[in-house]
């Protein structure tokens, strides 16, 4: 029997969700199989999805293939109905044991339930992504909010949050064996605690980390919607050192009835008004962003805006989506750009984006910084510059360095 085959796609939350599965059909012993965990973010997502099907299933003859993950969540049946698909596995299924049992036992077809029923979030124990650098530790899953472009809560469920007990429990773990630094994860980061008892906030789950897990170096959040930052939050960002002054937004636009048409919470003025707060809080903060090109409607006028926006929140690290209508969604309807002028912007927006790095790279000349290492010679600053150091490193090392320059989007430096 040879050992499962296993295919991420798209975001961290699903490459920590497949760590999961893998130490599940472990325990199973489920063997002989192959599973893509796909993505459903944009229709090339789907594309590709069905792409990675057919070539996996061409280098594993006789292998059976399992589809898992948010496009097989959102159309079973397509992949059902793939010749090279034996079982199409749902995005709650896919972490019980019970299915995995199953499918030790020669189940095929549509696993795949309600996910909107869905009231918990389980937490499966994951100790890296292949890798001893970071851990990530899911705290909340799906999304109550419906902006008009996103599938994402159709593939996901509403917004469910991991008890604050159980995710303590997990970084103890993950500390005492060795890990230096823990990501915080999740499909709606900032809307943790909302169905918990007493509804607490993220920035109370934050500080009951940093409090209850003195050990752990550095905790980083993923990415959080800036609208919803509670003031404990915000408060534990400017005052404590452990939690990374890396902040990933969800920004999506810069113009305002665009951001409207997308069916966000915030308008360009409320994320330049917390980028300026958090960094006079502070200063060393690095802000990313996720900004989307071409969205239905969208003139030259209103991308200036998303373009001014990147300038006006500081932003370094951008994400850059070119708009893919998603069937089922709103945006799907509404009167959409021509395919050249999305192509177009997210060409400039991608080149200023890569500016913005270039020059945060420069600014950092000098600068005393800690690297997590990733590699023997390459880590990462606290603000997830990738910088190369002179000698040879334990990954997963925190080690104090100097910048002493930079070379082809990488910093370069000595230890200090």
């Amino acid at each position: 029997m040879s050992a499962p085959v296993f295919s991420t796609m798209g975001c961290r939350l699903n490459a920590y969700e497949t760590e999961a599965m893998k130490g599940l059909a472990e325990a199973a012993g489920v063997g002989d199989v192959v599973v893509v965990n796909s993505c459903a973010v944009t229709a090339e997502a789907v594309r590709q999805a069905r792409q990675q099907i057919r070539r996996l299933a061409r280098q594993n003859p006789g292998a059976r293939v399992v589809v898992t993950g948010c496009a097989a969540q959102t159309d079973p049946a397509a992949f059902a109905a793939m010749p090279e698909v034996d079982h199409v596995l749902g995005n709650a299924e896919k972490l019980r044991p019970a299915a995995w049992a199953r499918l030790r036992d020669g189940e095929t077809g549509v696993d795949v339930g309600d996910i909107m029923a869905e009231r918990e979030s389980p937490a499966p124990i994951v100790d890296g992504l292949g890798t001893r650098a970071r851990a990530y530790v899911q705290v909340q899953n799906g999304c109550d909010h419906r902006c008009t472009f996103c599938i994402i809560p159709y593939g996901r469920g509403n917004s469910r949050s991991v008890p604050a007990a159980t995710v303590i429990e997990q970084i103890t773990r993950l500390v005492d064996r060795g890990f230096n630094e823990v990501v915080l994860t999740g499909v709606d980061l900032t809307s943790w605690g909302a169905d918990l008892d007493g509804e607490p906030k993220l920035g109370d789950l934050v500080a009951a980390i940093l409090a209850r897990v003195p050990d752990l170096p550095r905790l980083r959040l993923s990415s959080i919607d800036s609208v919803e930052a509670d003031p404990r939050l915000v408060e534990t960002i400017a005052g404590e050192a452990r939690l990374m002054a890396h902040l990933h937004l969800s920004l999506q636009a810069g113009d305002n009835l665009i951001l409207k048409r997308m069916k966000r919470r915030h308008l360009r003025d409320d994320a330049i008004a917390f980028c300026t707060a958090i960094r006079a809080a502070r200063p060393d903060v690095v802000f990313g962003g996720d900004i989307i090109a071409g969205f239905p409607t969208e003139t030259e006028a209103m991308f200036e805006n998303s373009l001014r926006l990147v300038e006006e929140c500081g932003l370094t690290w951008l994400h850059v989506f070119p708009f893919s209508p998603r069937s089922g969604t709103p945006a799907a309807r509404m009167p959409q750009v021509a395919q050249e002028a999305i192509r177009e912007r997210a060409a400039r927006l991608r080149a200023l984006g890569a500016a913005r790095v270039e020059a945060h790279l420069a600014g950092m000349a000098g600068r005393r910084v800690e690297l997590l290492m990733e590699k023997p010679d390459l880590g990462r600053t606290e603000g997830f510059a990738q910088t190369r150091l002179a000698g040879t490193w334990r990954p997963g090392a925190v080690v104090p360095a100097r910048i002493t320059g930079r070379e082809a989007g990488f910093l370069l430096a000595e230890a200090a």
